[in-house]
C-alpha cells in the first residue's frame, strides 16, 4: 500500500504538522510505504523517515501559491501511483482529507461579527478567500473523497450541515497531547523564576493567552475583560503584527503595567508553569492544541463557543463563553482565579487525559485500517 500525505508548508512546530508526524510513524510501523508530498520541509532528513517529494511550481501571491500546488498534487493523483493520499489541504479529488483548519465559510462568518461594512466587503471580494471556498466546497463534494478527519465534533457537525457529507465519512480524532511534556510539575519547575524575570509578583492571579492571529484568537476582549478584573495579570504568548496595537489598548484600558506581551516563545512550557489560569476567547478554533496543553499542565480554562476543545470543558476544569461577551467572559474568569486550585487543576488534567497521544494514535490507525491501509489487527 502506497500512501501520500499532503502539506503544502511542513514546519515540525505546527498542530497540523504534528499530527503528520505521529500518522508517519505508526504508518511506518505498520510497514506503510509513506510520501510527504510538501512545497517545503523542515522536518529534517533522519534515516528511516519517510520520502519526501518537494511539489514547488512558480507562484506570486498565496491565491497562486494555493491553486498552483493543487494543481500539482491533482495531476499525481490522476497518474495514479499512490492507493490513498491524504491531504491537509482543501484540495479536490484527494482521498482522505483532515480539516485540521476547520470550515473555512464558518471561520469567515465569526469574523464578520467584528468587521466593519466596508471590511465584510473587503473578504467577500476578495479573490483568495473566493478561491478558497470553491475549493472547499468542491474537495467536500467531490466523488473520489472517502473520508475525513475532524477534529472535534464541532467540525464534524459543520461539515455534515454545510455540504451534506455522509455521516460514515466524517470521523472525529482529537488533536493528542504529550501528556509526559506538558503536565501539572511544570508550576513548582518554572513559576517562580519565570515570574521573576517578568515583573509579575509572586502570589498575582496570572491568567495566560497562547496564540497567534490575536484577532482570531481574541485578545481584544480578553483585554476588555482583564480590565474588569482588579490585581489579575495577563501573560500573552504569540506572534501578530498587531502586537503594538494591542500593547496600546491595554495601556488605554489601564492594565499595560499588568499585561505582559512575550511575543513567540520557542518553548510555552515555562509560561504554563508560571499560570493560574489560560484564557482563549476564540472567534474560530477547530481544536486549540494550546487549550489542550494548558489543561495538560493543570490550568483551568478559559475558550468560546467557537473552539471545538470546548467539548473537552466542564465547570469543573474551566468555563466556555460566546467570545464576544466580555462580562460574561470576566466573570467566568473571576470564578476561575477564585475557585479550588488544587480541584480546579485536577479535573484540568483529567480532561486533557482524554486525548492522549496514544489514544489519537489507535483512532488514526483504526480509520487506516477500515480504508483497507492495512489489515484489521485479528
Amino acid at each position: 500500500m502506497k500512501l501520500a500525505l499532503v502539506r503544502q508548508k511542513y514546519t515540525p512546530f505546527g498542530g497540523a504538522e504534528r499530527f503528520v508526524e505521529r500518522a508517519l510513524t505508526a504508518l511506518r510501523g505498520r510497514g506503510v510505504d509513506v510520501t510527504v508530498i510538501t512545497r517545503k520541509w523542515s522536518g529534517g532528513g533522519d534515516a528511516g523517515g519517510p520520502v519526501v517529494r518537494l511539489c514547488d511550481p512558480f507562484h506570486i501571491g498565496r491565491l497562486w501559491r494555493d491553486a498552483s500546488f493543487a494543481g500539482a498534487v491533482q495531476r499525481i493523483v490522476a497518474r495514479g501511483e499512490f492507493d490513498l493520499v491524504q491531504s491537509h489541504e482543501r484540495i479536490p479529488g484527494c482521498h482522505i482529507y483532515r480539516a485540521g483548519d476547520g470550515v473555512h465559510a464558518t471561520w469567515l462568518d465569526r469574523r464578520a461579527a467584528v468587521q466593519s461594512p466596508w471590511q465584510r466587503l473587503a473578504t467577500r471580494l476578495h479573490p483568495w478567500h473566493r478561491y478558497t471556498l470553491r475549493a472547499e466546497a468542491a474537495m467536500f463534494r467531490d466523488p473520489a473523497l472517502r473520508a475525513v478527519i475532524c477534529n472535534s465534533r464541532m467540525v464534524r457537525d459543520d461539515i455534515a450541515h454545510r455540504f451534506g457529507v455522509a455521516p460514515e465519512k466524517l470521523h472525529v480524532i482529537h488533536n493528542g497531547v504529550d501528556l509526559q511534556r506538558f503536565h501539572p510539575g511544570l508550576r513548582a519547575e518554572h513559576r517562580t523564576a519565570l515570574r521573576t524575570a517578568q515583573g509579575i509578583p509572586a502570589e498575582a492571579p496570572l491568567l495566560l493567552f497562547v496564540g497567534s492571529g490575536f484577532e482570531r484568537k481574541g485578545l481584544r476582549p480578553l483585554l476588555q475583560a482583564v480590565a474588569r478584573l482588579p490585581g489579575v495579570w495577563l501573560a500573552v504568548v504569540g506572534k501578530d503584527k498587531r502586537r503594538a496595537e494591542m500593547e496600546k489598548l491595554a495601556a488605554m484600558l489601564g492594565i499595560g503595567d499588568r499585561c505582559r506581551l512575550a511575543g513567540p516563545q520557542p518553548d510555552v512550557r515555562p509560561w504554563y508553569g508560571a499560570a493560574d489560569a489560560m484564557a482563549l476567547p476564540t472567534l474560530y478554533d477547530p481544536f486549540p492544541n494550546a487549550v489542550l496543553e494548558a489543561l495538560a499542565c493543570g490550568l483551568p480554562t478559559l475558550t468560546s463557543h467557537g473552539s471545538g476543545a470546548a467539548e473537552l470543558i466542564d465547570d469543573n476544569s474551566g468555563a466556555v463563553v460566546d467570545a464576544l461577551d466580555v462580562a460574561s467572559m470576566a466573570a467566568a474568569l473571576q470564578r476561575l482565579l477564585d475557585g479550588d486550585r488544587a480541584a480546579g487543576a485536577l479535573a484540568a488534567r483529567q480532561a486533557a487525559e482524554r486525548c492522549a497521544l496514544d489514544d489519537m494514535t489507535d483512532r488514526l490507525l483504526d480509520l487506516y485500517a477500515g480504508l483497507g491501509v492495512f489489515p484489521r489487527p485479528v
